[in-house]
């Protein structure tokens, strides 16, 4: 196995560049370039030299023994000037040690994972964390990379292997009367086991973390749309005309308010469509928008907006303009009338949609894993033969493996890893 290496603090020019070295040859590289190896987790201050014993830096050195390292390896770091000259030539000299290289993107994480120090999971928590842009994005992704969810699909698994122990004992004893049947307590387990991770799945999900909140705004041509979506983001994002029709196709911006992230949407205005190919196509885009957005903000007639759609009367400072009989909000986006009312409703709509403060945010993967344990689960309700309900569970343990990288194909971890950067 090679020895790898890699910048792993900011990119300079920086105060300090944090050089991470694992693999085999750690020992080998901290002696070749500052002399010794340091006791294990003692920072020592080192001068750092290449093969020639030309001095490249004066800076600090920490060995990590494995398997206690965050690899799970030998791992050492060389705290250096965190200017480019003294970072390029610190990797130089490492790169002519023999059996060290540069690392790939997320190689690190990756050698964390084959060694057991983290599971699958864990993994995915520390990639949205290093993404995080929000504090409700750092607090869900710090909850899943701290373990938590982890741990909890280690109980249902050893609940899982509860049940299949007594499924076993009907198979391997049953001309013993005191086990011959499933206990009665065995179907209300079950039950429970299963609706516990109904409602993980019932939780908000993490790409409504990830891509925030999505607001569309919807309504016909020249109806406030593009300046109500230029308030909101707070920039002139959209081009805004007297002329009917100037959005042709769907503009988004991601903001956050309060901490919280969003997407709005602005896009064509919605009307029969005429001659014009490129507004058609607009128009096609922008239904297909409100279809897929979290809320729609309607600007229109009042009634004719989708289902659910949020009663906006914009421009209300206005003389001509879509009157309302029972707004949900009266705004004028040029004048700012309104508009702080509006945005702190949105606020709170939001903070509904996003997981609570404890609860784990699951991505597409984990959710698919855990619907097959309930699809799995569900099947016991339908037979009564040991042998299916042995079978059902080993299914459902398996999908819980999977969750947690127990079992997992390399196009799986592929992905995964290769959102790290390099040196992580």
């Amino acid at each position: 196995m090679d020895t790898i290496f890699a910048l792993s603090s900011g990119a300079p020019p920086a105060g300090i560049g944090v050089i991470r070295i694992t693999g085999p040859q750690t020992r080998a590289a901290l002696e070749t370039l500052t002399g010794s190896v340091p006791a294990p987790r003692v920072v020592k201050r080192a001068m750092f030299r290449d093969a020639s014993g030309e001095t490249l830096d004066d800076g600090l050195v920490i060995f990590f023994a494995g398997p206690r390292s965050v690899t799970g390896e030998d791992l050492g770091e060389l705290h250096c000037h965190g200017g480019r000259a003294v970072v390029a030539a610190v990797e130089a000299a490492l790169g002519k040690i023999e059996g060290c290289r540069k690392a790939e993107p997320g190689e690190f994480t990756r050698r964390a994972f084959g060694n057991g120090r983290i599971d699958l999971s864990e993994a995915e928590g520390l990639a949205d964390l290093l993404s995080a842009e929000t504090e409700i994005q750092r607090r869900s992704a710090m909850q899943m990379a701290s373990g938590v969810f982890s741990q909890q699909v280690e109980s249902w698994r050893e609940r899982i292997l509860v049940l299949s122990a007594q499924v076993e004992a009907v198979l391997d004893f049953d001309d013993e009367d005191d086990v011959a049947a499933l206990p009665e307590a065995f179907a209300t387990e079950v039950a429970a086991l299963a609706g516990e991770i109904r409602a993980a799945l019932d939780a908000p999900h993490a790409e409504t973390l990830k891509e925030g909140y999505r607001v569309a705004l919807a309504g016909p041509p020249n109806a406030g749309k593009s300046t109500l979506f230029n308030a909101l983001v707070e920039s002139e994002a959209a081009i805004t005309a007297e002329i009917a029709g100037t959005t042709r196709d769907v503009l988004t911006q991601s903001v956050a308010l309060a901490g919280i992230p969003f997407t709005f949407v602005d896009m064509a205005g919605l009307r029969a469509p005429g001659e014009d190919t490129i507004e058609a196509i607009g128009i096609e885009r922008a239904s297909a928008e409100i279809a897929k957005a979290d809320l729609t903000l309607w600007l229109g007639a009042e009634g004719e907006g989708p289902d659910g759609a949020w009663e906006i009367e914009a421009q209300c400072d206005r003389d001509h303009r879509h009157h309302k009989s029972k707004p949900r909000h009266r705004i004028s986006a040029k004048s700012g009338k309104g508009m702080g009312d509006l945005r702190q409703a949105l606020i709170d709509a939001a903070r509904l949609a996003m997981p609570k403060p404890g609860v784990t945010a699951l991505n597409a993967r984990q959710r698919d894993r855990l619907a097959e344990v309930v699809e799995a689960l569900n099947r016991l309700d339908s037979v009564s033969d040991p042998l299916l309900v042995g079978e059902h569970l080993r299914q459902a343990r398996r999908a819980l493996d999977a969750l947690v990288g127990r079992t997992s194909t390399e196009d799986v971890l592929d992905a995964l890893f290769g959102r790290f950067c390099i040196g992580k």
